[in-house]
């Protein structure tokens, strides 16, 4: 009889104490695998948002990421239609967006607020952003004027806090690129949310031509790239920075991620400790009970023993067991954790907003084969050692001693 299908006999010996072991495994696996696949579906949804605001590369002068502006569009980009031609015509790039970045004061004519501006072609912006800039009260369709005035798009907070509306009349100054002071009146078109609090409360968009001609310039802050397959990035930035200007630099969006990076360092030290509580308490709970079946077999080891057995021959049999049990564990803890990962979409539970989110994400746990393949690896391993724990003892027994053992 082979070493496995002994050690099956033995697990099946006592039935019920086997089950309990099991579960124990099951549960423990199962619990690592949501709480880790939580984690994952937080850092991917994360990811997901920095590269969808910043882009997955930023192109932009040098001196844009390492110095700030004295003036308005002091660093930006001259002639950015050459770049933008070029880069289009990548299959790789799904998306060249021009960005201009600015500042100054909003009014509804009685009060007056500090805004944050960005120049863009708005409805690609819509698009690639998606839920993190979306219609308070619909999807967004942006025209560049709306009534023959310049339209533009504002934050629900600054909405609130300026009692406008959809076709409200706002006036926008800020200083120019030359450093004059210059204004426009603008409509209206609608009131987003990015999900963010604090930006909802200074958020201010408008067609890039528009933002330029009130900074009177013709130069762009920014350029954000969008790639159709983001597993490429670094190959593409590189590429970028081989063929592009000496004043010209990028960033990838990892780097200018300042939020993703906070979030993900806690979360890590977070289900970081609680999975080692969690396989902790496997260890020492499948050790437990598998000293007790020792105790109850230190006879029959004792009997081995006399029979010529080695010491390490008995250990093997019962990390067997432990293996066997471990595999029983995580079969069952897979499924559990692929039921609660396939029934979560359905059920819409969400979880509260994290701090300066005016908005709550799904409540979802990723799957992926990896994280699956590493848990379930752990558990078994862990029930192979409380079996060795549990048994060396026992296996190193005396054989009179084990014999007379009651």
């Amino acid at each position: 009889m082979s070493a496995l299908a002994l050690a099956a006999r033995n697990v099946l010996r006592n039935r019920r104490r086997s089950i309990t072991t099991i579960l124990v495994a099951a549960i423990g696996c199962a619990a690592l695998l949501i709480s880790g696949g939580f984690a994952l579906y937080t850092y991917e949804m994360l990811a997901d948002n920095a590269a969808r605001e910043s882009g997955h590369i930023t192109v932009a002068d040098k001196r844009f990421f390492e110095d700030e502006e004295e003036t308005p569009a002091q660093f930006g980009i001259d002639y950015p239609e050459n770049w933008i031609a070029a880069l289009e015509h990548d299959d790789r790039i799904k998306y060249v967006l021009p960005r201009l970045s600015f500042s100054g004061l909003i009014s509804n004519g009685d009060k007056s607020l500090i805004f944050s501006g960005l120049g863009a072609d708005i409805n690609a912006e819509a698009n690639v952003r998606g839920d993190f800039l979306k219609g308070v009260n619909g999807n967004i369709n942006f025209d560049k004027t709306r009534d023959g005035a310049p339209a533009i798009l504002i934050g629900k907070e600054l909405a609130r806090r300026l009692k406008a509306d959809v076709g409200s009349r706002l006036t926008l100054m800020t200083k120019t690129a030359s450093g004059s002071m210059n204004a426009m009146d603008a409509l209206v078109s609608s009131i987003v949310t990015t999900g963010w609090h604090e930006a909802d409360k200074r958020l201010v968009l408008l067609d890039i031509g528009q933002a330029q001609r009130l900074m009177m310039t013709g130069r762009i802050s920014s350029l954000s790239v969008y790639l159709s397959d983001a597993g490429n990035v670094q190959g593409i930035r590189e590429e970028l920075l081989s063929s592009g200007s000496g004043r010209l630099a990028s960033r990838l969006w990892s780097e200018q991620a300042f939020y993703y990076e906070s979030v993900k360092a806690i979360y890590d030290r977070i289900f970081g400790l609680l999975g080692f509580i969690i396989a902790l308490l496997v260890l020492f709970s499948v050790s437990n009970t598998l000293a007790t079946s020792v105790a109850e077999r230190t006879r029959e080891i004792g009997t081995f023993r006399a029979l010529g057995s080695h010491p390490h021959e008995i250990v093997a049999q019962f990390v067997h067991e432990g293996m066997l049990i471990g595999i029983a564990g995580v079969l069952t803890g897979n499924l559990i954790g692929l039921a609660v990962a396939s029934s979560l979409p359905y059920l819409g539970w969400e979880m509260p907003p994290p701090p300066g989110r005016s908005a709550g994400y799904p409540l979802l746990v990723s799957a992926p084969v990896s994280l699956y393949g590493a848990i379930d690896l752990l558990i078994v391993i862990l029930c192979c050692v409380a079996a060795w724990f549990s048994s060396r003892k026992a296996a190193r027994m005396p054989v009179m001693e084990a014999l007379r053992h009651v």
